[in-house]
């Protein structure tokens, strides 16, 4: 098995924004890894790593309040890729839109669990233990995200924030266009009073 390193956007430097690359650009490599993945061969699991870990590393930060879990959301959405390469669902050949999806499932685990470690630690008398980072953007637009419930937030995530098209989003979370349609409305309906509310008490 490779053993990666996580330098979050070293490898997108001097590259164009990933958004603006053409998808079938970027898919002609991850299509040829993806077989040698799918086939046993470590090196395209290394490849694909190598090539999408600085973006995946991103959504996983959005989501979680300390860097060092964002690094192990990265690490066991990959470690999943290549355990369940047999079910994962590409979208025009590429895994990252399910890469994008799991490590999203994983950084909201792994929130869940810090956060009823640090109401344990805040229990016992021991401040300095009980310090953790927090986010800058606690009580914005990213706290508001993470308040949408799991579903529409696998939506929001691939759409909203990755510019997938809601055909690809759906196949890359194994639902209808029509769910994904419903549940962007819901989600979009929820931010928007949320954020409403924000400035009203702001």
């Amino acid at each position: 098995m490779f053993r990666p390193s996580i330098v979050p956007d070293r490898t997108t430097q001097n590259e164009p924004n990933r958004r603006e690359r053409t998808l079938q650009g970027m898919n002609d490599d991850d299509v040829a890894d993806w077989r040698a993945l799918s086939e046993g061969d470590p090196r395209g699991l290394a490849r694909l790593f190598d090539r999408h870990n600085a973006q995946v590393f991103r959504q996983a930060a959005r989501l979680l309040t300390i860097r060092e879990d964002a690094k192990d959301a990265v690490m066991i959405a990959f470690f999943e890729l290549w355990r369940r390469r047999a079910s994962v669902r590409l979208v025009d050949g590429s895994p990252l839109p399910w890469l994008l999806n799991t490590v999203s499932n994983t950084a909201r685990n792994l929130e869940r669990s810090g956060r009823r470690y640090r109401v344990l630690l805040g229990r016992v008398d021991h401040p300095a233990a009980s310090e953790s980072v927090t986010s800058a953007d606690e009580t914005g637009v990213l706290a508001a995200l993470r308040r949408l419930p799991e579903k529409e937030q696998s939506v929001v995530v691939l759409t909203i924030m990755h510019g997938y098209r809601e055909r690809e989003a759906a196949t890359a979370l194994g639902i209808p266009i029509g769910t994904v349609k419903s549940r962007l409305s819901r989600a979009r309906s929820r931010l928007r009073d949320e954020l409403a509310q924000m400035e009203v008490t702001g």
